[in-house]
């Protein structure tokens, strides 16, 4: 039985060779969810959920609905004992991707001993993406990168999803999808807290006390 601390590493190995340029955050928080896996790629950001085989579909239905606010395209990795099953709780333009154990002397397709790794069904463009949920992706100082990179107004006294709704207006829908995917591969999570501190401080408000431990510092990068 393949569980899930088995398949992560192998997963992501195939990913990246697969996908190219990309970068790989784990367990990020989705509206009322969390998203196992969140890939950013120009232009995209992909949602990928685990199912091993120790898991079950119990959940998944509520998983669906925030994946697809989120995400321009979205995929559920199974162990094998689902991959028969699974078309029947995800819509089809959600990508399948199988995972099957096999012999200890034969390598998978990832490159990790053990297991391989089957595009069972490719992502296609989710059809019910909403581009405001996505931008929630990013952080003030992130917009705020984005609306000077376009020469926007820094509009200080907006809230965060009024300037969001400000950027998705004035920007061409293209370019902000690069603008997203290239905030998030610029992403430092070792200095993520000073730029907040940063821009609170410039914009007259109080300093955020620093964690102790930041959530969703892991990641791995193919650039």
């Amino acid at each position: 039985m393949i569980h899930d601390r088995d398949i992560r590493e192998p997963l992501f190995d195939f990913l990246e060779e697969t996908y190219g340029k990309c970068r790989i955050f784990e367990e990020k928080v989705i509206g009322s969810a969390r998203a196992d896996v969140m890939m950013v790629v120009p232009g995209e950001i992909w949602g990928i959920e685990i199912k091993s085989d120790a898991d079950s579909y119990t959940r998944l239905f509520d998983q669906v609905r925030e994946y697809d606010l989120f995400f321009d395209r979205n995929i559920v990795a199974v162990g094998s004992s689902h991959a028969i099953h699974v078309r029947e709780h995800v819509p089809d333009y959600w990508g399948i991707i199988s995972i099957e154990e096999t012999d200890d002397e034969m390598k998978g397709k990832s490159g990790a001993d053990g297991l391989d790794f089957y595009i069972l069904r490719k992502a296609e463009k989710n059809p019910n993406m909403d581009m405001s949920h996505k931008m929630s992706l990013l952080w003030r100082p992130e917009l705020a990168e984005i609306q000077e990179r376009h020469g926007m107004p820094a509009l200080k006294n907006l809230s965060k999803a009024a300037v969001r709704d400000r950027i998705i207006r004035d920007i061409d829908r293209e370019e902000l999808e690069n603008d997203i995917s290239f905030e998030l591969f610029e992403r430092d999570y070792s200095e993520i807290q000073d730029k907040i501190n940063e821009y609170r401080t410039a914009n007259g408000k109080k300093k955020r006390r620093r964690r102790k431990k930041i959530p969703n510092k892991k990641y791995r990068s193919g650039i």
